[in-house]
């Protein structure tokens, strides 16, 4: 005969049926695997980019001394910046001071079959210079740091918006099973005192958090906690996690909150990343060409090591890898500092170029390198070691892969350099240009939130770029 069952029985058996699918899963996902799907299904246009590298110079490099030759501004150095430029604009810094116009301190020469004109700063890049498209008209709309990273992340000044990470991840999906579909990493330079990078900037805002990037370290433990307490094993962790899971599970079933399946999510991914993080962290096995392809040595924390690793994690799937290089903030110092911050990113950039051809990801990787705005062409500190203010009206930032047309020079600004005049894009066209690169109509893909149809690209009339699609 027998006992009858109990409501808690019934409850513990159930529990342990699910929690023997759960803890197969995490412990063998080819049973159950399946990329995680974004919100979009069936897209609209062709997908050029299957992924994204954007490699953010935080603090705003010069354009003057990178990528915008301006040889007017150099016959007029030392002389004061016609006031038919700069009348009733915005100024940071320079507002209400005696402005000054201060040429290119470095020099500018051809490279590659287009004859791209880059500075002699840049000359890994410029051994590149025909796989990518360089723009001279860029503009944003913010003029101090944290509102224009804000901008560029995420279509508006305004903190609790999604960052575009966390829009793509949310449309697209990731095609990583054991890693993040969005992930940040953060180098310095070895100069001065950088700004802080707050993690806002790729928050998932309004979207469920599940979209929101996650930050490997580049020194020390990759994610703080990932590794497990001593004398837990593999097995037994799972199994924790399964029957916290089945848990919540149950609970997802009573109220209907999307952060529950969030919560589940991440339980799932930090158990799957305890084993993937460490391997993917591991560059020794790239063996001694590739690293010094890049410059880069195992633990080094450097940008080099970072564009590294963003090559192996778009090779396992990952939507959009963002890396900030801090300390481009050069008030004063300019000629000092910037072959500095120059020398940190220019071989790394060339080398992941380099690198994703060889391994037949270019064509399906949109990179992107930019900073947050600008620089003026008035001198910041007449005396001494000068530098140059934040400007917002004329920026320079280049684009390769996935598309986009290579060895172009597109868009321009004036004589002096102080505005865009020609091509002008804003940070709303790049967005659009880049979710039309991905397969995504930037004008549909929207979220609704307090009432409004919310989207990256914003709704100010903001255009795909298509002149420098191929």
């Amino acid at each position: 005969m027998h006992a009858p069952r109990t409501r808690r029985s019934l409850l513990l058996r159930s529990s342990q049926g699910l929690g023997s699918i759960a803890v197969a899963s995490l412990l063998n996902p080819d049973l159950l695997r399946a990329a995680s799907s974004g919100v979009l299904g069936m897209l609209p246009l062709p997908q050029k980019a299957k992924r994204v590298i954007w490699l953010t110079m935080a603090g705003g490099p010069s354009q003057l001394e990178l990528f915008d030759p301006k040889p007017k501004l150099a016959e007029m150095d030392g002389k004061p910046m016609p006031e038919s430029f700069t009348k009733g604009q915005q100024l940071a810094q320079l507002q209400g001071q005696r402005l000054v116009c201060k040429g290119s301190m470095f020099q500018f020469s051809p490279n590659g079959k287009c004859q791209m004109q880059l500075s002699e700063l840049l000359p890994h890049l410029g051994s590149v210079a025909d796989d990518i498209c360089l723009v001279r008209s860029m503009t944003t709309d913010a003029i101090n740091h944290d509102p224009a990273h804000m901008f560029m992340n995420t279509g508006s000044q305004i903190a609790g918006r999604p960052s575009m990470g966390s829009w793509i991840t949310y449309g697209l999906g990731s095609e990583a099973d054991e890693l993040p579909g969005f992930v940040v990493m953060v180098s310095t330079g070895k100069g001065r005192t950088p700004q802080p990078i707050a993690a806002r900037q790729w928050s998932s805002g309004f979207l469920p958090s599940k979209y929101q990037g996650v930050q490997l370290r580049s020194t020390g433990d990759p994610v703080l906690y990932l590794n497990s307490p001593p004398g837990v094993t593999k097995d037994r962790q799972g199994q924790d996690v399964a029957a916290i899971n089945v848990l919540n599970r149950q609970h997802a079933a009573l109220c209907d909150d999307p952060e529950i399946a969030t919560r589940i999510a991440q339980y799932e991914m930090a158990f799957q990343m305890q084993a993937s993080v460490p391997e993917l962290m591991d560059i020794r096995p790239e063996g001694r060409k590739t690293l010094e392809l890049y410059g880069c040595t195992q633990g080094d924390g450097s940008f080099a090591s970072n564009c590294l690793l963003a090559r192996r994690l778009a090779e396992r799937g990952t939507r959009f890898i963002q890396l900030y290089h801090r300390d481009w903030d050069h008030h004063s110092l300019l000629r000092e500092e910037l072959p500095l911050r120059a020398k940190e990113v220019d071989r790394a950039c060339a080398a992941l170029i380099i690198d994703l051809k060889q391994r037949g990801l270019f064509d399906d990787t949109l990179v992107v390198f930019s900073g947050e705005f600008g620089r003026t062409p008035m001198a910041q500190g007449n005396k001494g070691p000068v530098g140059r203010d934040h400007h917002n009206k004329a920026m320079s930032m280049w684009l390769a892969g996935a598309g986009i047309q290579r060895g172009m020079t597109f868009g321009s600004t004036d004589e002096l350099g102080y505005a865009a005049v020609e091509n002008v894009v804003s940070v709303h066209d790049l967005h659009a240009t880049m979710l039309h690169q991905l397969g995504i109509n930037h004008e549909a893909f929207t979220f609704k939130f307090q009432g409004l149809d919310a989207r990256l690209s914003g709704v100010e009339g903001a255009k795909v770029i298509h002149s420098i699609l191929s």
